[in-house]
């Protein structure tokens, strides 16, 4: 965004940490230089933040405020659901002119096939659980491994396919323990000895640990472990999609 800005003589700043930094007026002014070696790093140079005072309608009046002080005619907000939702609403109060760009790992931003860190999200949870596999295989274990996804199943339905899971529980799709046992039936009489089920962090039917335990009821010889790969997905030097998808959107 900076790089292309400077290409079209455009001036522009940098917001730290998200709406709070709108509001207070922390900006600084970013040139070609101020994003140069950022490209290959995780995170996010400008630091992030969730923001209880722009809900309000006085937070974001001073946000408002901070635009005008400052000679901000545009934003470009990078972030998911909350960063959209705060932008659609403060557009539509002060008429500022706002683009959004996705960056969520959730993939779940509704018009766009891929966010920014959905794919490292993806490659990372997919490299966790191949190398979950190989203890599995090991000493016939059966894991259940909960990967991220509040309300979308994006990272566990294509981290299972891609590492050949027996079974994955996603939030969009009605599951039940019955399936889930007959899926366990059916594996053991194809002889299979250990098995990975991968299961989103909102799957509704019950948390990962439950599933497990009520796994464990049905089939107590099975050697049951729980994996939760939580913040790791959310790290890391981006993958090559990544890179290349947020600099087209920039």
């Amino acid at each position: 965004v900076v790089r292309t800005a400077n290409y079209h003589k455009i001036e522009c700043v940098g917001v730290r940490g998200g709406y709070t930094g709108l509001i207070e007026g922390n900006f600084t002014k970013m040139g070609p230089r101020s994003v140069s070696n950022i490209i290959n790093l995780g995170g996010t140079i400008l630091r992030s933040a969730r923001s209880k005072e722009f809900r309000t309608e006085e937070g974001r009046q001073k946000a408002f405020e901070q635009c005008q002080k400052n000679g901000i005619d545009a934003l470009v907000c990078i972030g998911g659901d909350g960063t959209f939702t705060g932008a659609k609403i403060f557009a539509e109060e002060f008429g500022v002119k706002v683009i959004g760009v996705p960056g969520t790992i959730d993939n779940d931003i509704y018009g766009t096939d891929f966010t920014i860190g959905y794919d490292t999200a993806l490659n990372t949870a997919m490299e966790a659980i191949d190398k979950i596999r190989d203890t599995a295989t090991s000493h016939n274990r059966v894991f259940f491994i909960e990967v991220m996804g509040r309300d979308a199943g994006f990272i566990a339905l294509n981290s299972g396919i891609a590492s050949g899971a027996l079974d994955i529980l996603i939030p969009e799709k009605k599951d039940s323990l019955e399936d889930l046992f007959e899926t366990f039936e059916k594996a053991q009489k194809r002889g299979k000895t250990s098995s990975i089920v991968i299961v989103a962090e909102g799957e509704r039917l019950a948390s990962t640990y439950e599933l497990a335990e009520q796994t464990k009821q049905k089939f107590p010889d099975y050697d049951i472990r729980v994996s939760i790969l939580g913040h790791i997905q959310r790290g890391g030097a981006p993958s090559c999609a990544d890179r290349v998808l947020a600099s087209r959107m920039g």
